[in-house]
């Protein structure tokens, strides 16, 4: 099995979580009818437990539909401002069940935690109170996005699993 160099690897996931928080948290204050294409989709563990995993201060999500359906249909306006994020390459040799995965000099084989913390307000935002906030996000690569050369551009990585928690 090829390795990525470790200095590829951390580049490659920085840049993974600047572009993910760089579209993410813009989209949950504007752009509410595309938070379901952030995600992997819909699919179960060996062990029938499904993907992604989605924990919203927490509730379960069932799914990226009902996430996209509790931000557009039930969360007031609201604005996110993030703070400060890191990530870690969590497993540097991913393929995803079924794909050939992209090329292991990619540096795209592998999954990757990023941890978010930041300030929201919920409602009219000159009014409602700034609440913090912290998330993890496991994201993996978008298999449909290996050798895409036409069309829309697509989305490189996706979430696996996101636990988001008002912390104030």
């Amino acid at each position: 099995m090829a390795t990525v160099p470790a200095d590829k690897s951390a580049k490659m996931s920085t840049a993974a979580a600047k572009s993910f928080v760089d579209t993410y948290y813009p989209a949950l204050n504007s752009s509410r009818a595309d938070i379901a294409s952030f995600y992997m989709p819909a699919a179960n563990m060996p062990d029938g437990k499904p993907l992604p995993v989605i924990v919203f201060n927490g509730n379960i999500i069932p799914d990226p539909t009902a996430m996209q359906t509790l931000f557009q249909e039930q969360m007031p306006e609201a604005r996110y401002e993030v703070q400060d994020y890191d990530c870690h390459v969590l497993n540097p040799h991913y393929i995803a069940e079924g794909q050939s995965g992209h090329s292991p000099a990619s540096g795209k084989n592998m999954t990757i935690l990023i941890t978010v913390s930041g300030y929201v307000k919920y409602g009219d935002v000159r009014a409602a109170t700034m609440r913090g906030f912290s998330e993890s996000i496991v994201l993996i690569p978008n298999p449909l996005a290996t050798g895409n050369t036409k069309g829309k551009p697509m989305k490189e990585w996706l979430i696996q699993s996101q636990n988001f928690r008002l912390v104030v």
